[in-house]
């Protein structure tokens, strides 16, 4: 007698259940096709994510202390205040806040005002524009 594999077993767990115990093979495909789509579908969504984390903007400064300069150790101080550097002319894009954090000075900024720029970034707290672009970029990518 050949078994029917598209259709479910059914075991009785109590005396009155009547529950499949299994899935037949049907469901299990069903299943699987699944969670491929899933994958399939996440995978596009963390590669998208991690390019916006590239492209998100960090102001120097934000936009509540526009006008004032830089400070050698990222602090916000009054223009021509000795030692202090003009802010960038652009905001910076998380690709070039992660690269001066490594060192490197990216085109169109001053390498004199690289690491007082990168204080800036690394002192941003909650709340300030350009904070979740740089707590994004300290998040580990998969």
């Amino acid at each position: 007698m050949a078994q029917d594999y598209d259709r479910p077993e059914k075991s009785l767990v109590g005396a009155a259940s009547d529950r499949p115990a299994t899935r037949g093979r049907r469901g299990v495909l069903m299943l699987g096709a699944a969670a491929a789509s899933t994958v399939v579908t996440i995978r596009p969504a963390l590669a998208s994510t991690a390019a916006s984390v590239l492209n998100c903007k960090i102001p120097i400064p934000d936009p509540a202390h526009n006008g004032q300069y830089v400070a050698s150790d990222g602090k916000l101080v009054a223009p021509g205040t000795q030692g202090a550097f003009a802010p960038p002319p652009r905001p910076l894009t998380g690709d070039e806040a992660r690269k001066m954090i490594g060192g490197q000075t990216p085109a169109g900024i001053d390498p004199s005002a690289r690491e007082a720029y990168v204080n800036y970034i690394r002192r941003l707290q909650h709340g300030t524009s350009g904070f979740t672009c740089y707590a994004s970029l300290q998040a580990p990518r998969p």
